[in-house]
Order: C-alpha cells, then sequence, then structure tokens
C-alpha cells in the first residue's frame, strides 16, 4: 500500500457526512482504497473503497446493497475475514464499502515462504474461506458466499500478539457484484484474475466453493516456490484459457528442486489444481484436515508452553531468574489482599531490574492442572476517554477450557507505567501462584514470554500516555474495555478451538 499518495481530484471532502477522505492506500483492477477518519467515532481510522463501476439503475444498487449486507455479515462471524461496518453510494454514484483499517503486508510480498509459515498462514486462509462457503443465515435462509478472487494481492498478513502472523482476506462478495455489474448476470459471466480463475470461472459457468479451491491450490504453489504453476507464452486470456482447460500444472518438485515437501501437501496442491470441480477436495473441511495433520507431524502449532523441573513440594519455569529460583518459595501474599481467588499484576524488584509478575491465587489442584496448560498474553490499549491498557493472560487446555486472567492498567498510574515499561524491557513476565488453601505458600512460578510485536505496541502506548492531558474518566475507558473484553475472548476461543493443541507435560 502506497501511504504516501494524495486523494484523486475527483473524490475530496466529507462522505456520507461521516468519513473524511484523508489519502489514497491502495488501488486494483476493482477500485481505489482510502484512508479516512470517522468522525461520528471520534476520527478512528477505517479505510474505504471505491468500486471502479458506477450505478446504472436501482436494481443495480440493491444488488449491491444485498452483497455489502452479506459481506458485512460474513465479517462479523471470522477473525480472518476483514470486518466491514458501512456501505453505500457516493453523490457521483460511485458504490463504496467502508472496512476496518489494517496496517499489514500483503502476501505477494511474503512469497515464497518457508513450510512453517506456509503451514501457519495457509490454515488461517481456509478458515475464513469455509466461513464464507458454509454461509450466512439470514431469515432462516443459507446465503453461500463464494469470493471469485482469491490471490496473495487479496490476502493481508499483520502481526498478532497471539497468532504470530494474523491472516485477512479481503474484497469477500464484492467480486461477485463486480461481475454482475459487468455482465448484467449475477449467477454467469467472467471476472477474477486471469492466472488464479478456475476453468469453469473462465467458462462463466455457475460457480460454487470449490472454484476459490482451484484458486487457493495456485496459491498455495506459488507461496512455496515463487512460482505459477503455469507460465503460458501471454497474459492474455486465450492463453491462460488453454492453460486452465488443457495444460497439467508444473511439478513442484521441478519448479523448486530444493523444496522437501511432504508428500501429502504436494498431493493436496496438485488435487486442488484439477480441472473438473468434482476431482478436487470437495470442501475446505477436507484440506484442513490435511493441513492439520501435517502440523502435528511438524509440531508447527501455537507457542508451546515451557517446560518446568519437578520438585515434589513446588514447580518452576526452567528459564526464571535466579532470584526468583532461589527466593519465590519465601514469597509470601501480601496482607492487603483478599483470601479467594483474584489476580493483580506488581512489580518484582531483583538485580536484573523491575520484573512484571501476576499475583494469583487459586485452589491448589486448580493449579497443579494449570501447570499443563498454554500461556497467551494479549494487550489492548485505549486512550479517550481515559488512557487504559487490559492485559489478558490466558491459561488454556482443551480438556480443562479457558482461565482467563484479566488485569486493567490506569496508565495515568506512574507506578503502572513502569509495570508496563517492565514488561517491554525483559520481554516477558511471571505468574506467582500461591494456594487457596492455607497456609496459602507460593507453589508455583511460571513465564510467560512477549514477542516483539507486543513489546513495540506496549513502548509506543507508555509515550502516548505521557503526551495525553490528564484525565478523571478512568471508569469509563474500564467499561468500553470490559466491552472488548468480551469480543476478544470469543475470538481467542474461535482460533484455540479449531486449533491442534501440543502440551509439554509438568509437574507440581
Amino acid at each position: 500500500m502506497n501511504h504516501s499518495a494524495f486523494i484523486s481530484p475527483h473524490i475530496t471532502g466529507l462522505l456520507a457526512n461521516r468519513y473524511q477522505l484523508k489519502q489514497l492506500i491502495g488501488s486494483g483492477g476493482m477500485g481505489e482504497v482510502f484512508l479516512a477518519d470517522d468522525i461520528l467515532l471520534g476520527g478512528t481510522p477505517v479505510a474505504v473503497k471505491f468500486l471502479t463501476q458506477t450505478f446504472c439503475n436501482e436494481k443495480m444498487q440493491q444488488d449491491f446493497a444485498r452483497e455489502a449486507m452479506l459481506s458485512a455479515a460474513l465479517s462479523q462471524k471470522s477473525l480472518h475475514i476483514v470486518r466491514a461496518y458501512d456501505y453505500g453510494v457516493s453523490a457521483e454514484g460511485k458504490p463504496f464499502y467502508v472496512m476496518e483499517y489494517l496496517n499489514g503486508k500483503s502476501l505477494k510480498d511474503l512469497i515464497p515462504m518457508p513450510l512453517p509459515k506456509f503451514l501457519t498462514l495457509t490454515r488461517q486462509i481456509c478458515l475464513g474461506l469455509q466461513c464464507a462457503h458454509q454461509g450466512i443465515n439470514i431469515d432462516g435462509k443459507i446465503y453461500p458466499l463464494v469470493h471469485r478472487d482469491i490471490k496473495p494481492a487479496n490476502i493481508l498478513v499483520m502481526p498478532d500478539p497471539i497468532l504470530g502472523k494474523l491472516i485477512k482476506i479481503l474484497d469477500f462478495g464484492i467480486a461477485k457484484f463486480i461481475n454482475y455489474t459487468n455482465t448484467v448476470n449475477t449467477n454467469r459471466g467472467f471476472n477474477g484474475t486471469l492466472p488464479y480463475c478456475s476453468p469453469e470461472q473462465l467458462e462463466g459457468s455457475e460457480i460454487d466453493g470449490r472454484s476459490d479451491i482451484y484458486s487457493l491450490g495456485v496459491m498455495m504453489f506459488e507461496m512455496l516456490t515463487g512460482a505459477k504453476p503455469w507460465q503460458p507464452e501471454t497474459d492474455f486470456f486465450g492463453a491462460w484459457y488453454k492453460a486452465h482447460h488443457f495444460e497439467a500444472p508444473k511439478e513442484i518438485t521441478t519448479v523448486s528442486p530444493q523444496l522437501k515437501l511432504p508428500q501429502q501437501l504436494n498431493h493436496l496442491i496438485m488435487a486442488c489444481l484439477e480441472k473438473k470441480p468434482g476431482d478436487r477436495p470437495q470442501n475446505i473441511a477436507e484440506i484442513l484436515k490435511v493441513l492439520d495433520s501435517l502440523e502435528k507431524l511438524s509440531c508447527q502449532t501455537l507457542p508451546t508452553p515451557l517446560a518446568s523441573t519437578y520438585n515434589p513440594h513446588f514447580a518452576m519455569s526452567a528459564d526464571l531468574p535466579p532470584v526468583l529460583k532461589t527466593n519465590f518459595a519465601t514469597l509470601i501474599w501480601p496482607q492487603n489482599k483478599p483470601i479467594q481467588e483474584i489476580v493483580f499484576p506488581q512489580l518484582l524488584d531483583t538485580p536484573q531490574g523491575n520484573l512484571a509478575a501476576l499475583w494469583l491465587m487459586l485452589p491448589k489442584q486448580e493449579i497443579k492442572k494449570r501447570v499443563l496448560c498454554q500461556r497467551y498474553s494479549h494487550f489492548v490499549f485505549i486512550t479517550s476517554p481515559h488512557p487504559m491498557l487490559l492485559w489478558i493472560t490466558l491459561l488454556y487446555n482443551q480438556e480443562l477450557g479457558p482461565k482467563w486472567l484479566p488485569c486493567y492498567l490506569d496508565m495515568q498510574n506512574t507506578q503502572n507505567q513502569e509495570l508496563v515499561h517492565g514488561l517491554t524491557e525483559y520481554g516477558r513476565y511471571f505468574l506467582i501462584c500461591f494456594t487457596l488453601e492455607a497456609p496459602h505458600s507460593c507453589v508455583t512460578v511460571f513465564s510467560s514470554h512477549i514477542n516483539n510485536t507486543q513489546r513495540q505496541r506496549l513502548k509506543l502506548w507508555i509515550d502516548q500516555t505521557k503526551s495525553l492531558s490528564h484525565s478523571d474518566q478512568a471508569l469509563m475507558s474500564k467499561t468500553l474495555l470490559k466491552q472488548q473484553y468480551k469480543q476478544i475472548q470469543s475470538q481467542i476461543l474461535e482460533h484455540l478451538s479449531a486449533k491442534p493443541q501440543v502440551v509439554v507435560a509438568n509437574s507440581i
């Protein structure tokens, strides 16, 4: 995306009395994308996409509204589909839709990539496609959505504190509308990007999710090799029509002999590239099943917990600083804290510097079970009306379910600023576990890692806080974060419930 470009001369001012257009940030075959401020939401940045077509009649407007509504509904169902907020028609007759502003990289800029990254990203793409193909329920009727233009340029990759890399699929449902405005037919006619189009799409035939699977196969081939499965003499329609209909795709081993791909993955990609829809995987679930088995074999799953050393009286992470290894068993539950299941943050003054820690009290049996859990961290920050940070720690196990440990930090408090600074400096924090049963002793210390992206964000948020004027509306910000917290929980669990888990056994 080109963030330095200026607004086109024909698009200026305030759109729909709400969106203040700022600058052009991208353009393509379907239209232009602008960065804008949503003035009704206090200047929240959004992306506004203007489509290339203009409306000729009222029916076209109605069909666009229907497609935009379906796309918006779909975007609320999957973490891996860009969120759509609004749609309309400009004064010049140009249809537009408004989506979340995402600052990431196009998948095309990351090609080719190593197998572990390929598995992680492809799986997320499949989850988004699966959600769309399963359809949206509106008034008791299911409306499946086919993307029709799956290609690397329509996949955005962003850093994410939970997943490491988060996939967002762009332009869902819009290709169908563009197709309609070109052919005056919602189901037939060609529109797409020639190297990624299925044979049936080039024919203008009725298509379903298997057409997206063909495009996905082309993209998977390219993600691994950096090349496409075919290389026709020209880029014209006729040359690509011949390639997709009559020419066998190249072998991955021929294009990239250095790749040591599992045979199972090679078979999957070639199956996706079959000419006839009936010869391909019939749904995304079949593809996910193969990807899951490959991830289990290579152990490329979500971050695994750190191993603990065994002791009949306590357990601790192996990477603890010396001061905690030698002194943590002598830690005493603060007298000013109640004896109940709670969690609170606190700085530890050590020779290594100020280390951030979460002190928590749980029943002893609960602590024993949670030693086996994976640990995840997530941070959410808002500046208005009051700077407030939500610090989420999750202890997760499929059988036990989630154990959420949220903390709300008033960032105007200097001690909380020091605490967050400790998170950025050391790159990890410690969960110090005390038993609910007497004598309420410390029996376990876990270590939880913070990735570099999280650390950079936390540093930025500290700097933002220092530049803000004083506010006395901490309660309002905490209420807003609590509302976001519920949504974040469902997003995290949606991912974890679909992801195979690898757990390192520990003892307490």
